[in-house]
């Protein structure tokens, strides 16, 4: 059994190996640039459109506050000509007026604070693609090492061999 979870692992590792090897670091990252940046423009279109929405909500709630202060002058006018059919009217039309502008007020504060929650949200993914932005040029204006290949070479008897020799040399004399 232990034979066999050491075959395990060791597929594993060599696996892992391959797939590291094929993998290439500098597209990955880009990769990584594009979609962060991608997602920071979908959250920014939805930003806007929030914003949109706010602007909108805003007009017609001002439409409907100035609509009730225009029923509030004829009502007054209807009690003072004592008309209260008319004045029944006119508060069923003011009564569904406040009901609107209730419910316009209600939109707008979620609205305000799903904008609000965006804003920080989008302000943080800016700070953090700048971040990787800035890593990625560090990254790529870094020489580029060694060829992977040469520094698995095997080493020969010979090069150990003569590598010793060297080092006894050099301890001899000192």
């Amino acid at each position: 059994m232990a034979l066999i979870n050491r075959l395990t692992r060791l597929f594993r590792a060599d696996l892992h190996a391959v797939l590291d090897r094929i993998e290439e670091p500098e597209l990955l990252l880009r990769q990584s640039l594009r979609d962060m940046q991608e997602a920071l423009n979908q959250g920014r279109l939805r930003q806007a459109e929030l914003s949109e929405n706010l602007a909108q909500i805003d007009t017609r709630h001002a439409e409907v506050c100035a609509g009730i202060e225009a029923i509030a002058g004829e009502l007054d006018l209807c009690f003072a000509e004592d008309k209260e059919d008319l004045a029944r009217g006119l508060l069923r039309r003011r009564l569904q007026d406040q009901h609107i502008a209730a419910g316009l007020a209600e939109r707008r504060a979620r609205l305000a604070l799903e904008h609000g929650k965006l804003t920080t949200t989008l302000a943080d993914q800016q700070r953090r693609l700048e971040a990787m932005q800035h890593k990625a040029a560090l990254f790529q204006s870094q020489p580029p090492s060694a060829e992977p290949e040469a520094a698995r070479r095997e080493v020969s008897e010979e090069e150990v061999e003569l590598a010793l020799l060297r080092e006894r040399r050099a301890r001899r004399s000192s």
